[in-house]
């Protein structure tokens, strides 16, 4: 291995190192239960604030009903509260009347790190996906405190085959001849909704023009780790081609987000679920994004988010509207089929470099591999021989530039003991001889530098896409989405922050100190044969198994292509080309303005 591949080695450990740093989170205190529910009420005040004019401050410390829901709505805020579940194959919903909201919305399919059905939230009491609006005696009215009539049984469940429907029909009067219908349509195939909102003879109550379609809740955690959740978690809209995104990144300091003109949907994630709503009638007039991040037991961290969609109201005597919410797993294809653009909520890497990668190589292909390999443990191997083969004929270059390398160490010492005291002649000397046999001094680092944007996508991928989440492959490796761990350690490494041990990072050390083992001769750099290998393992150390099973994989073919180059060119003589084919033209260019080669 030359100097310049140990270069290239140790600029990418360093960058890794700077971005492991940068996405650290800061250790915390833990949050009281106290603390968590003020942050929550801080949450929804904001939103509040934000979203709409403030209301008139009451002049008593207590608030009764008439106090903040004004003459209009103050009989609709009692009243029985039926609740309805509707039951699929994929999820498990619970309606309330109080509100006509969400209460609960558990998926069938999907399980929390300790085996519990993922549930979007479960309030105590009322629910989620409202209207928010302003009246005209000057009230800010929130539709979740206020009790709808429908015509349900009390508790009442009714299920859905994978084609049935069924249509809920909620209505609060406000007065007569005034009043709004919110019909909501469930669906036996899909985790999406539709909403269809009704407004009639409303025009001298609702004020302003506008009214907003509101989400209060925030998603609940399902991963072990809250801090990697937390990493992923962000609310984020969509205007103009354009995304904007709400990520609360700092410990408790709210984060708001106010956008303008017609936006095509509004969501928010966790690591793997979102929640979105996307306008289908009227054209959007922008959107409000509110969240906060909040310090947890264990040096945990939870962030938390809301979302207020704005819409039009032009005050006629009917006005209709259309939403579609979406309540369910960051599956790319099923997103993807939205058709809004609904996929750039998803974490799949930088844009123009990583995105495409994810979105149109990696995830494809192990979608058509895991159509005939149940397994994504045993697709991942497979696919490592898939790039593999299509890096072979880099990789196969990058092996004979480093035996050439080798081989010319001896020459090489020769000329800088030489032309020690002329450092502009000696350069020259051995880009001349680089030139004369063929030898390519960064051709050693070619096939690591394409392999990494593979690498970062690969984990964008598994950070991201509910298919490899909670995805098994053998023995110890029950998660290939997070790191496997198979030992704890009674203290914590400084620098890099390591309290567990990662398998596959040790087994991909190895092969890596293998390769190192093969390829580096020079007495002098056999530090290196033992320092990267150790490096790269700390820095794999917490990323996903699958990650670490791939390129514990790919080393593992390196290796054995390295024996069988070995093998076939052993005792080979090394040989001067042909001055025409020579790849040392640009270095002769260049070899003037190198800087001085140490000793």
């Amino acid at each position: 291995m030359d100097r310049n591949t140990i270069i290239g080695f140790v600029l990418i450990a360093l960058v890794l190192m700077v971005w492991m740093s940068m996405n650290a989170p800061a250790p915390a205190p833990p949050m009281t239960a106290a603390d968590s529910t003020a942050m929550r009420h801080r949450v929804a005040d904001s939103l509040r604030q934000a979203s709409a004019p403030p209301p008139q401050q009451a002049a008593a410390t207590t608030q009764t009903p008439s106090d903040t829901l004004g003459k209009f709505f103050t009989q609709l805020s009692g009243g029985a509260k039926k609740t309805l579940t509707i039951e699929t194959g994929l999820y498990r919903a619970t309606l309330t009347a109080k509100g006509g909201g969400i209460r609960a919305w558990e998926l069938k399919k999907f399980l929390t790190w300790d085996q519990h059905p993922v549930n979007f939230l479960d309030p105590p009491d009322g629910g989620d996906f409202s209207l928010l609006f302003y009246s005209a005696d000057g009230k800010v009215i929130n539709t979740k405190n206020l009790t709808f009539a429908s015509s349900f049984e009390d508790e009442r469940t009714v299920t859905l085959a994978e084609h049935d429907s069924v249509v809920v029909e909620y209505t609060l009067t406000v007065a007569p001849g005034s009043r709004i219908v919110k019909t909501l349509v469930f669906h036996g195939d899909t985790y999406a909704f539709d909403a269809y909102y009704r407004f009639e003879g409303m025009q001298s109550i609702i004020s302003n023009f506008e009214y907003q379609i509101v989400w209060e809740s925030p998603l609940r955690y399902d991963e072990h780790n809250s801090v990697d959740e937390s990493n992923h978690a962000k609310s984020a809209s969509y205007a103009g081609g354009e995304l904007t995104e709400a990520d609360a990144s700092d410990f408790d300091t709210r984060i708001h987000k106010s956008i303008s003109g017609r936006v095509a949907w509004v969501a928010m994630r966790n690591k793997y679920f979102v929640v979105a709503i996307i306008p289908h009638e009227k054209e959007s007039q922008g959107a409000e994004l509110d969240g906060i991040k909040a310090h947890m037991p264990d040096k945990g961290a939870k962030e938390s988010y809301n979302l207020a969609l704005k819409m039009p109201y032009t005050g006629k005597q009917v006005e209709t509207d259309h939403f579609q919410v979406y309540l369910g797993p960051l599956d790319y294809s099923v997103i993807k089929g939205f058709n809004v653009e609904l996929d750039k909520i998803m974490s799949l890497g930088y844009a123009w470099v990583i995105r495409p990668i994810s979105e149109y190589v990696i995830i494809p292909t192990f979608k058509v591999l895991h159509m005939v390999i149940p397994n994504y443990g045993f697709v991942l191997i497979l696919f490592s021989f898939l790039v593999k083969l299509v890096l072979y004929p880099l990789t196969k270059k990058s092996m004979q530039s480093m035996r050439k390398m080798q081989a010319l160490q001896p020459m090489m010492t020769e000329i800088k003991e030489k032309y020690k005291e002329d450092p502009q002649k000696m350069n020259q000397q051995v880009m001349r001889l680089y030139k004369e046999y063929g030898v390519n001094p960064a051709g050693g680092c070619l096939p690591l530098v394409l392999q990494m944007p593979i690498l970062y996508a690969l984990w964008s991928v598994f950070s991201s896409t509910i298919e490899l989440r909670q995805a098994s492959f053998m023995w110890w490796i029950h998660d290939l989405s997070v790191p496997d761990v198979i030992a704890h350690l009674p203290f914590q490494l400084p620098i890099f922050g390591i309290d567990k041990l990662s398998g596959l990072a040790m087994l991909m050390g190895v092969t890596m100190f293998v390769q190192q083992k093969m390829s580096v001769q020079d007495p002098r750099q056999k530090m290196m044969v033992w320092m990267m290998p150790l490096m790269m393992t700390l820095l794999f150390n917490s990323f996903p198994a699958g990650l670490n099973l791939y390129y514990f994989m790919f080393n593992i073919l390196s290796i054995a292509q390295q024996a069988w180059m070995n093998k076939q060119h052993k005792g080979e003589p090394l040989q001067k080309v042909d001055e025409k084919k020579s790849s040392g033209g640009i270095f002769a260019k260049i070899s003037k303005n190198l800087p001085k080669l140490k000793e």
